[in-house]
C-alpha cells in the first residue's frame, strides 16, 4: 500500500478508537452528573443525529469542491476543539445541558463534512486495481477498533473518569488531522456552480444508475428495520441471555464477524463484486432471527459472526463499486446521499422500536424485522445493474454516466477474476 494510504489508515484507526472513548464517556458523564440522565442523553444524541442530517449533503458538495484532505483537516480541528471543551466542562464540574448540546452540534456538524471527504479521498490513495483491498483493509481496521475500543474505553473511564475519555477522543482527532495534513495526493477540481445545482448534479448521478438508486432505496428500508433490531436485541440480551455479560460476548462476536467479512473482501475478487456483496447481505437476517429462535446465547453469537461477516463484505463491495463506477468529480456528493439515507433511516427505526414492542411483543417484531432485512437485501437484486455490474480495475471516466455491465462492458478492460 502507498504512503498516503498508510497515513489515512493510521489516522483513522486512532480516530475510530477515540470514538469509542467518546461514546462511553458521554453516557457515564451524563449519568453521574444528573443522577439518571436518560432525558439529557437523549437530547444530546438527538442533537448529534439532527446535525448530521442537516450537514451531510453540504459536506458532499465541499468534498467535491476542495481537496478532500483539506476538508478532513478542518473537520478534525473543529472536532478537537469541541471535544476538548466538553472534557474541560466535565472536569471542572460546570455541566450545562445547553452548552453540551451546542458543542455536540459543532462536533457533529464538522463530522458531517468529514465522512464524504474521506469517501472522495480513498480512491485517490491507491492504484485502481488495489481499491478493493484498500477498502477491505480499512473495514478490517474499523472492525478491530470496534472490538478493542469499547473494552479499552470502559476500563479507562472506570479508572480515571469521563473527562479522561473525552480527552483521549480529542487527541485522536489531532492524530487524524496530522495524518490527513501529510497526505500529498491531489484531486482534480473543476469550476464551481451554486450549491443547489451541485446537489442536484449529485442526485442525477444516482438516478442515472439503476444499481445505485436501488441500493440507496433498499438500504433505507434495511436501516429502518435494523434500527428497530439494534434497540430490541439489547433488551433481549439483557433480560434473557445473561445481562451485561451476554451483551459483551455478542459485541465480540459481531466484531469477529466484521473481521472475517473484511478479510474475505481482501482476497475474494469476483468479477461481479456488487452481486456477490448483495448475496452476502441477507445473512444479517440470520443474526436477527437467532434472538427469537433458538434464542440461546451460543446461537446468537454464531448468528452475529455470520451476519456481520456478510454485512462487512457487502460494505467492501459497495465502496469499491462506487469508486470504480462513479466519476470522482461527484463521488463526495454521491457518498453524502448514501450517508444521509443511513442517518435518516436508523433513528426512525430506533424510535419505532419501543411502540412496536409494546404493541406486538419483542419476538414478533424481531421476526418481522428479520424478514425486512432479508427482503430489502434481496430486492436490490431486481435491478439489472446490481446483477450485471462488473469490476473494471480502472477509474470511472469523468464524463461517464453509464455503469459497466456484463452486457456493455469493454471487453478489453482489465477485468479481475
Amino acid at each position: 500500500m502507498t504512503r498516503d494510504f498508510r497515513l489515512l489508515a493510521t489516522g483513522q484507526g486512532l480516530s475510530w478508537l477515540g470514538n469509542a472513548f467518546q461514546t462511553v464517556a458521554l453516557a457515564v458523564a451524563i449519568v453521574t452528573t444528573t443522577g439518571g440522565g436518560a432525558r439529557d442523553l437523549g437530547l444530546v444524541m438527538a442533537a448529534n443525529v439532527l446535525t448530521l442530517l442537516t450537514g451531510t449533503l453540504f459536506g458532499g458538495v465541499w468534498a467535491d469542491r476542495l481537496q478532500p484532505q483539506h476538508v478532513m483537516v478542518g473537520s478534525d480541528l473543529i472536532r478537537f476543539g469541541a471535544t476538548a471543551a466538553i472534557a474541560a466542562m466535565f472536569a471542572t464540574g460546570g455541566y450545562h445541558l445547553a452548552l453540551l448540546c451546542a458543542l455536540t452540534v459543532v462536533s457533529a456538524g464538522a463530522g458531517s463534512f468529514f465522512s464524504p471527504a474521506m469517501s472522495a479521498l480513498k480512491p485517490l490513495l491507491v492504484p485502481a486495481e488495489d481499491r478493493q483491498k484498500a477498502n477491505a483493509t480499512l473495514s478490517l481496521l474499523q472492525s478491530a477498533c470496534g472490538v478493542a475500543g469499547p473494552v479499552t474505553a470502559g476500563l479507562t473511564v472506570a479508572a480515571f473518569g469521563a473527562p479522561a475519555g473525552f480527552t483521549i477522543n480529542a487527541v485522536s482527532f489531532l492524530a487524524s488531522m496530522v495524518a490527513a495534513a501529510m497526505i500529498r495526493v491531489r484531486a482534480p477540481r473543476g469550476p464551481r456552480s451554486s450549491v443547489r445545482r451541485e446537489l442536484s448534479a449529485g442526485w442525477r448521478e444516482i438516478r442515472s444508475r439503476d444499481w445505485l438508486l436501488t441500493n440507496l432505496i433498499g438500504a433505507s428500508v434495511y436501516h429502518i428495520g435494523n434500527g428497530v433490531i439494534l434497540v430490541l436485541v439489547q433488551v433481549v440480551a439483557f433480560q434473557r441471555l445473561g445481562g451485561a455479560h451476554a451483551i459483551g460476548w455478542i459485541a465480540a462476536a459481531e466484531g469477529l464477524g466484521g473481521v472475517i467479512g473484511s478479510a474475505v473482501g481482501m482476497r475474494f475478487r469476483p468479477r461481479r463484486l456488487l452481486f456477490a456483496g448483495l448475496l452476502a447481505l441477507p445473512l444479517m437476517s440470520v443474526w436477527a432471527f437467532a434472538y427469537v429462535w433458538p434464542g440461546t446465547l451460543a446461537a446468537v453469537m454464531i448468528g452475529a459472526v455470520i451476519g456481520y461477516a456478510g454485512l462487512l463484505f457487502y460494505d467492501v463491495a459497495w465502496d469499491t463499486s462506487l469508486q470504480e463506477n462513479v466519476p470522482h468529480r461527484a463521488l463526495g456528493r454521491v457518498s453524502s446521499w448514501d450517508y444521509l439515507a443511513s442517518y435518516l433511516a436508523m433513528p426512525v427505526g430506533n424510535a419505532l422500536a419501543g411502540p412496536l414492542e409494546g404493541r406486538f411483543g419483542v419476538d414478533r417484531v424481531l421476526t418481522v424485522c428479520a424478514v425486512v432485512l432479508f427482503t430489502a437485501s434481496v430486492s436490490m437484486l431486481l435491478a439489472p445493474g446490481c446483477r450485471r455490474l462488473v469490476r473494471t480495475g480502472v477509474p470511472a471516466p469523468e464524463n461517464d454516466q453509464a455503469p459497466k455491465t456484463v452486457a456493455s462492458a469493454d471487453r478489453t478492460a482489465p477485468i479481475q477474476a
